[in-house]
């Protein structure tokens, strides 16, 4: 028995991850967008500090931020939502500096929780989902095409 077409195939399924590649990351850019805005709307504002230095970015977060959450991994496309600075640390009575996004998100034994990221997650994270599903069969269907 002989495979017909066998080398149209192979470049097919070579295309596949460099063409996946960019309908992930477009739908990984547009849910973090969408994460983000909704935790910037969230987040108890006092000066605003705390929530301008809510954002994302690829890979590793910007010095001072925590990461609250990093998707991707195995084609190289990571994305992290961070939030907080160094600008956003807060003394606590011993001396001790935290993170007033951590302080915000959880809580402390002298400060009630004022989450802000993971309602936004639980509100955009099938949406996500949905939207990286898409993306990855939108590629396929592109890179059978010969696109």
């Amino acid at each position: 028995m002989k495979i017909q077409n066998i080398d149209r195939l192979k470049r097919k399924l070579a295309a596949m991850p460099r063409v996946a590649k960019e309908e992930i990351r477009q739908a990984l850019e547009q849910s973090a967008e969408e994460i983000v805005g909704v935790m910037r709307s969230m987040v108890p504002v006092d000066k605003g500090t705390l929530r301008s230095s809510i954002g994302w970015t690829w890979g590793a977060p910007p010095d001072g931020a925590s990461a609250f959450a990093q998707a991707g991994g195995e084609a190289g496309l990571v994305i992290t939502i961070y939030a907080g600075s160094n600008a956003t640390y807060v003394s606590g009575a011993r001396g001790v500096e935290f993170q007033n996004a951590f302080l915000q998100e959880f809580g402390s034994a002298k400060m009630s929780a004022n989450p802000f990221f993971r309602p936004a997650w639980r509100l955009n994270k099938k949406r996500a989902r949905g939207r990286i599903t898409r993306a990855t069969t939108k590629a396929a269907k592109k890179a059978a095409a010969g696109g």
